[in-house]
């Protein structure tokens, strides 16, 4: 009470954040999953509803619940920021909350680089699925860049032919 700390703590606890990428990786797989069950079974509906109406669930739904964690790590990167914001310069909790905000903001950045590969790996298999099952391009190494209609020239006669261009 005398010399509350936060950083220090934050400070220990943040390279554990980076775990969240991987729940948010898969969050949106995970919540259709969710969806269609509920839609689907009758018993997993009646379960998942019985269970929401608990006190303990506060009146949310199970997707509310699953949204929490992908929530989480912007949440402590805002509070993070609010306090040093109020924390004075000469704070000895200033050095340990800088360098909490730091690693909290590196699980965050790899928590929206886990999201945009698996949003562009999604994309390159709707390619695959597009083209007929073309193999040679579903690939961890691949990365689809850019798609969209071309204009070919005929080296022969000059004309335009209508392409699709998968880059």
């Amino acid at each position: 009470s005398v010399n509350p700390r936060l950083g220090d703590i934050l400070q220990k606890l943040a390279p554990f954040l980076k775990m969240y990428g991987e729940y948010v990786k898969n969050f949106d797989r995970a919540m259709d999953m969710v969806n269609t069950c509920m839609q689907r079974s009758s018993p997993f509906k009646e379960v998942v509803q019985n269970i929401q109406k608990q006190e303990v669930c506060g009146n949310l739904t199970l997707q509310h619940h699953m949204l929490e964690p992908v929530q989480r790590i912007p949440r402590y990167e805002l509070l993070l920021k609010d306090y040093l914001k109020k924390l004075p310069e000469e704070s000895p909790d200033r050095k340990d909350a800088e360098k909490s905000l730091e690693l909290i903001s590196t699980a965050a950045n790899h928590s929206n680089a886990a999201i945009r590969k698996m949003e562009k790996m999604h994309k390159l298999l709707e390619v695959y699925e597009r083209l007929g099952g073309e193999e040679d391009i579903v690939n961890p190494a691949n990365e689809l860049i850019k798609e969209g209609h071309i204009q070919k020239l005929s080296a022969k006669n000059g004309t335009a032919q209508d392409r699709y261009l998968f880059l």
